[in-house]
């Protein structure tokens, strides 16, 4: 493994622990009579942001609150994620290409499980509506968008990376272009 692959591989893993410290998700809501927006953040171990508010307007329409404890997610990421960038650092530490493509294909389907998982809970938040609520549109459903902008009534709703998921997603880059960059090949090299 060359020395470029490798120091891709350190610089990766590096972003990769950002996700520690900085939120990787942002769910936004704009409307009239929130000109300041409402916001909540999504961390690899939890949720910030104006939840109360959120769970106090979507109460109105039947929605399910939103509380940490709902999320089991939230006990296992840090340890799964830990667990990933720790077989990334093994793979540049030993110069293991076959590490390296199981740390890609770890990040790939950690990715793949992740966005369905993300989205079944939108999906489930904005369709199993309370009948009683107080608040109903025929035929409305409130499910927040996995990725960019949504009207929903008289909000429009945004659902994009933050800070820490930029980070990642430019550590998976890294991985990938460490798998694919093609390697040279010293000139005295046998077959």
């Amino acid at each position: 493994m060359k020395t470029f692959t490798r120091t891709l591989i350190f610089i990766s893993c590096l972003l990769m622990l950002t996700a520690y410290f900085l939120p990787l998700w942002h769910i936004g809501l704009e409307a009239p009579q929130y000109p300041e927006g409402l916001e909540m953040k999504i961390w690899l171990n939890g949720l910030t942001g104006n939840i109360d508010q959120i769970n106090g307007l979507n109460h109105y329409i039947g929605m399910k609150f939103i509380s940490v404890d709902d999320f089991k997610e939230f006990k296992i990421l840090p340890y799964v994620f830990g667990a990933l960038t720790f077989v990334g650092l093994l793979a540049a530490v030993l110069k293991s290409r076959r590490l390296l493509i199981v740390w890609f294909a770890g990040l790939c389907l950690f990715a793949i499980v992740g966005f369905g998982d993300f989205y079944m809970w939108e999906y489930n938040y904005g369709h199993k509506l309370n009948p009683h609520a107080a608040i109903k549109v025929e035929g409305m459903n409130y499910q927040p968008p996995l990725f960019g902008y949504k009207q929903l009534l008289n909000f429009t709703a945004g659902s994009l990376p933050d800070t820490g998921g930029l980070l990642v997603g430019l550590g998976g880059v890294l991985v990938a272009i460490a798998i694919f960059y093609p390697p040279r090949r010293s000139s005295n090299h046998t077959k």
